[in-house]
């Protein structure tokens, strides 16, 4: 690909995948499902074209009308190159995969409009390193990871250095993937969301105090369930994982 290729849009927030190693990672991980494929942000096809490879009906989304147009010429039939905003593009309503190397400044968007998308399976996303960290957990999940969790697996199969991009960003990526749970682990999204909120901006210190706060469990009980789950009454709403989530919601519902 031309020097000219990666000369990225700043406004559009473009930062083309150069690097072969990183590019057959995504591909391998959206490999993991069969059915179709969207490609969000496709920019000159770094990942459309590996990605065409497979025969998958594959639909790219491009925000750039003229990187849209070219990539169009050098995809087959079965990839339907659309120019159009990633956050408005309509997904299919049957089973698929999303894929994408994110405007990182978009990232947050997308997610909040992926997780209510109920069709796709599997979602691998280039992201902003510290964002993907997060999301997955990793050091501490953010209100959004915990919120979302009881619906969704996080993981971080591979940081993705600075150098890897066109241009070069001033901070690494990361690879996320998104995988929708067969079965949920908890119901009444909007109220475990709600006790979520509760929970993350409640005041106490520690999961000791805060618990009591939401008016939703006793001294006793909360500290009952930390001793159980091996937590210490200091131990913050970040430090909980998928399952301790749905746990504690069954007994503060």
């Amino acid at each position: 690909m031309s020097a000219q290729s990666f000369g990225g849009r700043h406004e559009l927030g473009q930062n083309f995948l150069a690097d072969p190693a990183v590019i057959a990672a995504v591909c391998t991980a959206a490999g993991r499902t069969t059915g179709p494929l969207v490609e969000l942000a496709a920019g000159d096809g770094a990942l459309t074209i590996p990605l065409s490879r497979t025969g998958r009906p594959l639909t790219a989304v491009e925000l750039d009308p003229r990187r849209a147009r070219r990539l169009d010429r050098r995809t087959g039939e079965h990839v339907k190159v659309v120019h159009g905003d990633l956050l408005r593009h309509r997904l299919p309503d049957v089973p698929h995969t999303v894929v994408g190397n994110l405007p990182f400044h978009l990232t947050t968007a997308t997610l909040r409009r992926l997780f209510r998308q109920p069709h796709w399976e599997l979602a691998v996303l280039l992201v902003q390193w510290e964002v993907a960290r997060r999301r997955a957990g990793i050091g501490g999940a953010s209100q959004m990871t915990a919120a979302w969790w009881p619906w969704f697996e996080f993981a971080v199969p591979a940081r993705v250095p600075a150098h890897a991009f066109r241009p070069r960003p001033a901070v690494d990526g990361g690879i996320l993937v998104l995988t929708r749970r067969p079965e949920p682990l908890v119901e009444d999204r909007a109220e475990y969301q709600e006790f979520v909120r509760e929970v993350f901006t409640g005041r106490g210190r520690g999961l000791g105090g805060i618990l009591p706060r939401t008016g939703r469990l006793s001294v006793r009980a909360a500290r009952t369930w930390l001793a159980r789950q091996r937590l210490s009454p200091r131990a913050l709403p970040r430090d909980l994982t998928a399952g301790q989530w749905a746990s504690l919601w069954e007994l503060a519902r």
